[in-house]
């Protein structure tokens, strides 16, 4: 069955894995997936993710980081924008959770944080939020 929303299955397979406390989770390949993965690594969501090759498609297996207790690093991952109601931000990007956590927009620089959005004077559609 085909994907309609794949930013909303990425999320999802992120948190059913983290609930179910896999080390990792495979994720069908779209640049978009690859670039979110990028980003979660680089804000220390995830531990890692790296893009396999297959004959028939390729995917993205993302290892899962915890924290010394068992419990998933990511305590809240939730779509924002849906395909039935866009939300977009303009420059004036609010904090989530008063900077504890963050929101990941589309913009026209690329994939970016709330922080990095506000930094480089651009808005866009905001993604998903993340505690």
């Amino acid at each position: 069955m085909p994907v309609t929303d794949s930013i909303a299955d990425f999320i999802t397979r992120i948190r059913n894995a983290g609930s179910a406390k896999n080390k990792t989770t495979d994720i069908p390949y779209t640049r978009v997936r690859e670039n979110l993965s990028k980003l979660l690594v680089e804000k220390g969501y995830i531990k890692n993710y790296t893009v396999i090759s297959t004959e028939q498609f390729p995917f993205i297996r993302v290892e899962l980081k915890y924290i010394q207790d068992g419990r998933h690093a990511i305590k809240e991952i939730s779509r924002v924008s849906k395909p039935g109601r866009r939300v977009y931000q303009g420059k004036d990007i609010k904090r989530y959770l008063g900077g504890l956590g963050l929101f990941i927009l589309s913009t026209s620089k690329g994939i970016l944080t709330d922080k990095e959005a506000r930094e480089q004077n651009v808005g866009g559609e905001v993604l998903f939020r993340i505690y």
